[in-house]
């Protein structure tokens, strides 16, 4: 291409983007589910385009992932078609999620068509039951359109019998296809829809609200989406609470889609209207299960005011291809699992037992985290990016999406000081009125950075912010952040009766957690799926990757090693593990003599008990 031709067609596609962003882009795209039971979707989209150049692309950057996870590698079956002739393209040599076409003359029209795999070889976003839809992986777009400008029609056809829930508008329904009223590429990713045969949608609207709340169901089983009536008084009290604590709401209505299956992932996204909720199929009808995904909903709904409504300025980015910056997720992500944990407990979902039993585990857990001696909290945050992808073998040594649960204990912490200098008139709660509250209104995004959430703090109570939360952002102690624990009236300890969270993870899961005895993670038929660092397994020599085949000479097993703990309580013998290593076998001698561990919560003499205060419930209190 010649210096003019060159000039000349980076001027025709610098218009045509600025013609997309003033004018917009208007797609059509239709979702055939009817196979979604043997995990495989089918789609088409219809883009406008004009002769030349053009680079298409698929959703990449998702937000409430705080990642590139756009499920390119599930994305199959690909054809551009325009004029009535298959068209030919080529994927860009360095993003995967870029494809490229030259549209000839006379065209106006590109269609696509293309199939999107649901199962990643771990879960599964659809079973013979349920389907949980999310667009952006069904959908495509022109590069450098900002999705807030791209116009898009979609329609669903669902599995003969299935009914769905969205907080989209339907506006037409012919049999089993479903279309929906035009929104942007914004909304309609923001507004995922899931679908069953077994469905049920519950009004939890609380009295004198005016907003409409419902919590959409699909299920394995009917049994699976019989909610008792204290859980649905629980949910009203939920929404009620949210309304007390941030004094306004970020969405014309609000829809809580729940998938209960264990056939299908179990999750939990945000988005400004609704949340979309997998959960096992018993949660309504086990207490372990219940107890573990107690917080589930509330803190996605949360997220409608913190991290959809108020949006760290990194993770606000106008289109999906853009790199998100995840450095404030330890408040988007950590303040809203503090506010979904004390929710929890404010509307009954847990117990205050459970909910200190939680707490204790969840700062016992970060106490033993090894990898923060050399991976603050901050960079927890920052590589996002790389942590969520990192296998679960040596997690306490690579440290994990750390910004949740230490975030957690970050704003108990804060909250605590903020009730102590106030003399109990300021909390957390007026942060959260201040911060999120505003205007309510249609979903919006109001960005902030650092120093915005410092001067919020501040204008509750006057103190060195910006310096306290650096301090622990940016520390490489041993030892987790545990003041607002301490400062609350409790503090930890460890006794041999089992700890109520830990135990309902056992029952749900096929693990056992030693981490505070032997300072092993292991599964029930003895693989080592983590060793803490400096604990007796990690000085014995065990690691991620063996499998533990006995014990003091008997065959491996819950049972078996956890009577050999209570028996190092006398014994001056060291505990023997047989393990398998690859093709080899060693036995390794464990010097531990302090019998099981668990972490509680026990009350401090003298001291104000302020956990029981910050989750009483707030709504209906002067």
């Amino acid at each position: 291409m010649t210096r003019h031709r060159y000039v000349w067609a980076t001027v025709f596609l610098l218009w045509r983007l600025a013609a997309v962003a003033q004018t917009g882009v208007v797609e059509r795209l239709s979702v055939d589910a009817t196979d979604a039971t043997r995990n495989l979707l089918h789609a088409t989209v219809t883009i406008p385009v004009a002769p030349g150049a053009i680079t298409i692309v698929y959703p990449k950057w998702i937000p409430g992932n705080h990642r590139p996870t756009g499920p390119i590698q599930n994305f199959t079956g690909l054809h551009f078609r325009a004029g009535g002739k298959e068209m030919e393209w080529q994927r860009d040599l360095e993003d995967m999620w870029a494809f490229h076409l030259e549209i000839p003359a006379g065209v106006n029209e590109l269609q696509a068509s293309y199939d999107l795999v649901t199962y990643n070889g771990k879960s599964s976003l659809a079973s013979s039951k349920v389907l949980d839809l999310l667009w952006n992986q069904v959908v495509l777009y022109p590069k450098g359109a900002a999705t807030d400008t791209v116009k898009i029609t979609a329609s669903v056809r669902l599995p003969e019998g299935w009914k769905f829930g969205t907080a989209l508008t339907p506006t037409r329904q012919s049999g089993t296809t479903v279309e929906f009223q035009p929104v942007s590429l914004t909304t309609l990713v923001d507004s995922p829809l899931i679908a069953g045969a077994i469905y049920r949608q519950i009004q939890i609207t609380p009295p004198g609200e005016a907003l409409t709340h419902v919590v959409d169901m699909v299920g394995e089983s009917e049994e699976a989406i019989q909610i008792t009536d204290k859980d649905i008084a629980s949910m009203k009290q939920l929404v009620a609470e949210t309304g007390k604590l941030f004094g306004a709401r970020h969405y014309t209505k609000y829809h809580f889609l729940l998938t209960l299956g264990d056939q299908t992932a179990h999750h939990g996204l945000e988005h400004h209207e609704s949340s979309d909720n997998g959960a096992a199929e018993d949660m309504f009808s086990n207490s372990s299960s219940h107890d573990l995904e107690a917080d589930l909903l509330p803190h996605e709904f949360v997220h409608s005011w913190n991290g959809k409504y108020r949006r760290p300025a990194g993770l606000a980015t106008p289109t999906y291809q853009e790199p998100m910056h995840g450095d404030l997720l330890w408040v988007y992500e950590g303040l809203t699992d503090y506010l979904g944990n004390i929710l929890a407990a404010r509307t009954g979902l847990r117990s205050p037992e459970q909910f200190r039993e939680n707490l204790a585990y969840t700062a016992a857990m970060l106490d033993h985290r090894a990898g923060r001696t050399w991976r603050p909290l901050q960079d927890t945050a920052t590589s996002v990016q790389s942590l969520f992808a990192a296998p679960t073998e040596w997690t306490n040594w690579r440290r994990t999406a750390d910004y949740y649960p230490e975030g957690y204990l970050l704003w108990l912490e804060v909250d605590a000081l903020i009730r102590q200098k106030s003399n109990g008139q300021k909390s957390l709660n007026d942060f959260c009125h201040l911060f999120h509250g505003g205007q309510s209104g249609p979903p919006a995004v109001v960005t902030y950075k650092f120093e915005d959430v410092v001067a919020a703090l501040n204008q509750v109570v006057p103190n060195d912010w910006a310096g306290f939360l650096r301090e622990r952002l940016d520390s490489k102690s041993p030892h987790a952040p545990i003041g607002g624990i301490t400062n609350g009236g409790w503090k930890l300890v460890y006794t041999d009766q089992k700890n109520a969270t830990m135990d309902a993870r056992e029952k749900n899961s096929d693990s056992i957690d030693l981490s505070f005895s032997l300072g092993l993670i292991a599964t029930k038929q003895g693989d080592v799926r983590d060793v803490i660092p400096d604990s007796p397994a990690y000085a014995a020599g065990l690691g991620p990757g063996m499998k533990l085949i006995a014990v003091n000479g008997r065959k491996w097993s819950k049972d078996v090693v956890r009577a050999a703990l209570r028996a190092s309580v006398h014994s001056q013998q060291p505990i023997s593990l047989l393990a398998e290593n690859g093709e080899y076998y060693n036995t390794y001698q464990v010097n531990y003599h302090e019998g099981d561990r668990y972490p509680h919560l026990v009350r401090t003499e003298g001291q104000p008990n302020l956990l029981d205060e910050i989750i009483k419930p707030q709504a209906g209190r002067q």
